[in-house]
């Protein structure tokens, strides 16, 4: 059977007897109705035929062979680690968590939730500072963040960002590339010596810097603080096990990455980072917070608090544009806290200290120079004899790469995977004469005196406790370890358990052959900076897949690096940006977004330095063509660009695309294509054919990479040819031969590349006929859908034939005057039916947005209609006065086991009715944990770490 047959739901016969439904006798005929034939394609040249999923798998172990595994040493934020094996398989490799949605829906994602309080308690304990989100994107990002949140909270007139030159080197530039558009002076300095006035407005200090060295930054971060400057310190959690925590230093942000708990190198990503900060800052805290608060019966409850969704509220006034965390590898490296607990961790850092305590000594017996005196598990040597260049042509013979400063100099940074014996091989190659061998007496650590190589250590040594919580002392055999994974999974809805519909986020199959890869050593266990030479398999399939995104979308550069849409978005408008000033037209800074658009497109536009002005839209859902073309006029020679989403974000084709980007190119602006809706695209029409110069895609919902309860993603870029020679550059290991390219998006070269892998694989196995097809069945299933409901709900918007897209919007709305009922009702009352709701009240308030996927079989899309049709059944009860207005199933919605056998039953309707609303609930229960999480409650007492549950009260506010 060929893939595309797996990938998709309805089988032949189900496709046609749809199709029968709706009036047609072909799928050709309904895409007819649906996409404007202006930009209708009928090949997709560029594209491979598709391969069998044992022959991709064969294909895929050729590749991977091309890869070389080198013993690496060369740190830079990156390390080896040991992915306890309990994890690995039943996190890493575990549908019922790599397949969750972000936990909008906090009822049904209280498992995946507590492992991210986890997550925040870690960051929390070892840094010391009282607030952390629940991941960012990488290091670098998160670094950027820390300047911008600094830049918002600082006096008008500041503009100097101070940055350690200890700081990684992949994190400078990323910081570097955000900068620039604000006006932000970044000066790379020695923290110790550099003076601080009142033009700084923040600094970044190294803890551990680059080459190893650890510095008391107490009185640095003082003269920062009496410059009024606020001060973050970019911090390795594993080494914060034995240093004085940032906070204790007095650090207003910590940021760093938690890949060495547990999570793959993967040449770069994903990986989660952190991002901690003090309390009073906590309203300019970026990305996601889960907090603590309860629910409507009282009990412990959680749920993302306070910004969450700060982009879409604040739109151009947003001061992030971060939309997605890093939840999968967040969720890892909690559990690697959890199973090592804080002796553990202690123990393996301890262990790798005096394992580098141990090169150190070795190394300077053989009379070369240890540069860095003060360590945790990095060192920076300058070899006498041989020198740098015959050290690492050893190291290269014997598959072992070490960092090269470029002046003589050499980095060897280790990490857990490390043992004795490698200890004998790194001093091996720095003997003298390679033959000669290393002796036990070699690989004694000389005692630590006050005098020693690392004796300021002490000065800087953890002296507060960490991670004290019952649930990071308690899970670490593997027996309880893998109940306690297994039962806070059970705690979460995913793909196992049923569709999940949500508009705009395409939550399709993630099919198991497109995922094996992933844990193969020679694809995980490869550090980003490895030389070219060595990476050669990957370098095949992100080659591969970078030209087929080309022939898919019609722009025929593209680069990986973005490793989340709204980065992707970030770096198209960067791009657009340089493009103007290559031009000297600088003044070229509005950008035109419809009032329909996804929040992080106007915070996106703002981060790029431009202006954001709204164009409206028209009755029908889609772009205000007069308006547009008003608007395009009056802002002329300053107009930059247009963003728009296609299909819209109402879910229809507009047929005025082309005209729409015609305006713009007529007043020299350039149009950005939102790739969030390309499911409905691949194979049918492409941007780069209707008009758009740069479009980012959403590997992971078109491309099939996993949502993974809420990331890791990956936000690819593609441009014009007039705009490739500004694709996003990299300081380590290059990605663009253009000086005109701009700086890094990601700390990584290739982003998050791991996972790129999937989406090759999703692309091969459906090859030129099944991806098309993909697109067919997308929209005919959403239309099948609005067959079934338009007779009980309003479908909002319809193209000219009366047809959607891939996505279509039922009004909620009337029902709050009839009924009472809202948009969150019904979909809390869906839970009980065993689904997730499908988006609320985005991009219309009041309403829900449903996106089934090509991968939802027609029995499943009929129960997830007849769930609809008996809740709107549930309705009319309430609008005829057989149903309690204010004590009904749907305000009550959902009920938990606990809540129906409850001696305590005071509803008016039956438990029956409560539990068990329709037939297959009998068969296959999907029980809430909680019942309605009452938001209010806990942003008034914000709690986002494991608290004790005696501190629940409410306090005033």
């Amino acid at each position: 059977m060929p893939f595309s047959d797996r990938h998709l739901g309805p089988n032949p016969t189900a496709i046609q007897e749809m199709l029968g439904e709706l009036g047609y006798e072909s799928i050709d005929a309904l895409i007819a109705d649906t996409v404007p034939r202006s930009i209708r394609n009928e090949d997709l040249p560029g594209i491979d035929h598709a391969v069998s999923e044992h022959g991709l798998v064969q294909r895929l172990r050729a590749i991977a062979a091309k890869n070389r595994t080198f013993r690496s040493y060369i740190g830079m934020g990156y390390y080896d680690t040991l992915t306890p094996a309990v994890i690995a398989r039943n996190v890493f490799e575990n549908p019922g968590w790599y397949t969750q949605y972000t936990p909008y829906q906090a009822e049904i994602s209280q498992g995946r939730l507590e492992a991210l309080l986890n997550f925040q308690t870690v960051v929390i304990d070892l840094t010391g500072l009282p607030l952390a989100n629940a991941s960012l994107l990488d290091e670098g990002t998160a670094a950027a963040e820390a300047m911008a949140l600094s830049l918002n909270q600082a006096e008008a007139g500041r503009n100097v960002f101070l940055v350690d030159k200890g700081c990684h080197p992949q994190t400078i530039a990323v910081v570097e590339t955000r900068a620039r558009p604000l006006a932000v002076d970044v000066r790379v300095v020695d923290p110790q010596e550099e003076p601080f006035d009142t033009s700084v407005f923040g600094t970044l200090f190294a803890y551990p810097a680059t080459d190893g060295e650890v510095t008391d930054l107490r009185s640095a971060i003082r003269r920062a603080h009496d410059a009024g400057a606020k001060v973050t310190l970019t911090s390795d959690l594993l080494a914060l096990t034995l240093l004085t925590p940032p906070g204790e230093m007095g650090a207003d942000i910590a940021v760093g990455s938690s890949q060495r708990f547990g999570v793959p190198l993967g040449l770069g990503g994903p990986h989660a980072a952190y991002f901690a900060a003090r309390a009073d800052l906590r309203r300019g805290i970026p990305g996601r917070i889960i907090g603590v608060s309860r629910d409507a019966a009282g009990n412990r409850a959680l749920r993302m608090a306070l910004q969450t969704r700060e982009q879409h509220i604040r739109r151009e006034r947003a001061t992030s544009n971060i939309c997605t965390a890093q939840v999968l590898l967040a969720v890892m490296a909690s559990m690697y806290a959890v199973y090592h607990g804080p002796e553990g961790l202690r123990s393996i850092a301890a262990r790798i200290h005096d394992l580098t305590r141990t090169l150190a000594t070795g190394l300077r017996r053989s009379g070369h120079e240890v540069l860095t005196r003060h360590f945790f598990d990095t060192l920076r040597v300058r070899p006498t004899a041989p020198g740098a260049e015959e050290v690492l042509r050893r190291a290269s013979r014997s598959h072992i790469n070490l960092r090269d400063f470029g002046d003589g100099t050499l980095g060897m940074s280790l990490d857990e995977t490390v043992e004795p014996e490698d200890l004998a091989t790194l001093l091996q190659l720095f003997r003298r004469e390679e033959t000669e061998e290393v002796s036990d007496s070699d690989l004694l650590c000389e005692s630590v005196g006050p005098e020693g190589p690392d004796s300021l250590f002490e000065e800087v040594r953890r002296k507060s406790p960490f991670l004290e919580h019952p649930v990071f002392n308690r899970y670490h055999s593997e027996t309880e370890m893998l109940r306690y994974i297994h039962r806070l999974a059970g705690r979460d809805l995913s793909l196992c358990t049923s569709m999940i519909p949500l508009g705009s986020c395409t939550m399709k199959l993630n099919a198991t052959t497109e995922m094996v890869a992933l844990s193969w050593p020679e694809f995980s266990h490869i550090h980003p900076f490895s030389p070219r030479d060595q990476v050669l398999g990957y370098l095949e399939i992100i080659q591969k897949l970078e030209q087929w995104l080309a022939a898919i979308s019609g722009l025929p550069a593209v680069s990986v690096q973005p490793n989340s849409g709204a980065q992707g978005e970030y770096a198209g408008l960067l791009i657009v940006r340089a493009y103007h000033e290559s031009r000297e037209e600088r003044h070229r800074n509005v950008c035109l977004i419809p009032s329909s658009a996804h929040g992080t497109n106007p915070a996106s536009a703002r981060m790029a330095g431009m202006k954001v002005v709204v164009v409206g839209c028209d009755d029908q859902g889609n772009i205000d063509i007069h308006d547009l073309r008003t608007k395009a006029a009056l802002h002329g020679d300053r107009l930059a660009a247009l963003m728009i989403t296609y299909p819209s974000t109402h879910g229809v084709f507009e047929e005025h695309v082309q005209e729409v980007c015609d305006t713009i190119h007529q007043y020299g602006g350039q149009v950005y294509l939102d790739g969030a809706n390309l499911n409905a695209q691949v194979g049918i029409c492409r941007p780069g054919d209707y008009g758009a110069d740069v479009c980012h895609i959403n590997l992971h919902k078109t491309f099939s990479i996993p949502h993974g309860g809420g990331g890791p993603g990956v936000g690819p870029i593609c441009v014009a040819e007039h705009l490739a020679p500004f694709l996003p550059s990299h300081p380590i290991i290059s990605t663009s031969d253009s000086e005109q390219a701009i700086g890094p998006v990601a700390s990584a070269s290739w982003g998050s590349a791991s996972i790129l892998l999937i989406s090759w694989a999703y692309i091969a196995l459906l090859g030129r006929e099944g991806i098309r097809q993909a697109s067919e069945v997308a929209i005919l299933n959403a239309n099948y859908m609005v067959h079934r409901l338009e007779a009980h709900f309003d479908v909002l918007y319809r193209g000219l034939a009366g047809r959607v897209a891939h996505e279509f919007i039922l009004d909620l709305r009337p029902f709050r005057k009839s009924a009472g009922i809202t948009d969150e009702d019904v979909a809390k009352r869906l839970m009980d039916y065993g689904f997730h709701a499908p988006t609320v009240s985005f991009p219309v308030p009041g309403t829900i947005m449903v996106e089934p996927t090509e991968s939802e079989s027609r029995d499943e899309l009929d129960r997830f209609c007849d769930a609809l049709i008996l809740i709107r059944a549930e309705i009319q009860q309430v609008e005829d006065g057989l149903s309690d207005r204010d004590n009904n199933p749907l305000k009550n919605a959902p009920h938990t086991a606990a809540a129906v056998v409850t001696d305590d039953w005071s509803h008016p309707y039956t438990r029956e009715q409560a539990a068990f609303p329709a037939s297959w609930t009998r068969e296959d229960k999907f029980w809430p944990s909680v019942r309605r999480v009452d938001n209010a409650f806990g942003d008034r007492n914000l709690v986002c770490a494991c608290p004790s549950v005696e501190s629940y009260t409410e306090t005033e506010g």
